[in-house]
């Protein structure tokens, strides 16, 4: 599933074949039984997102994401997730006024 800027594999429907592992530009796939403990909110992350109703199933092979490279030696980069979508960032906005 694609969101704003992060993609995630629903860990109830992932089959375990690990293809996305190899096809992962940055290494950032791993199977939920190989995560380390302190990894482990990952698949329940991924597994929320991927049920979030703004966030499409790629149907097709596409490019990495814009500046991956970039990403690569970024510690901590939870804090920039977006979970929601433009739209659902200006629907916020106006019912913020």
């Amino acid at each position: 599933m694609e969101g704003p800027n992060f993609l995630v594999i629903n860990p109830d429907e992932c089959i375990d074949c690990s293809v996305c592992v190899a096809e992962c530009p940055v290494d950032a796939i791993a199977g939920e039984q190989e995560l380390r403990p302190d990894q482990k909110h990952f698949a329940q992350l991924n597994r929320e997102l991927s049920r979030h109703p703004d966030w499409k199933r790629i149907t097709v092979r596409k490019s990495p994401l814009p500046g991956h490279e970039q990403w690569v030696g970024v510690k901590e980069k939870f804090r920039f997730l977006e979970r929601q979508s433009p739209r659902e960032n200006d629907r916020a906005l106006e019912e913020a006024d």
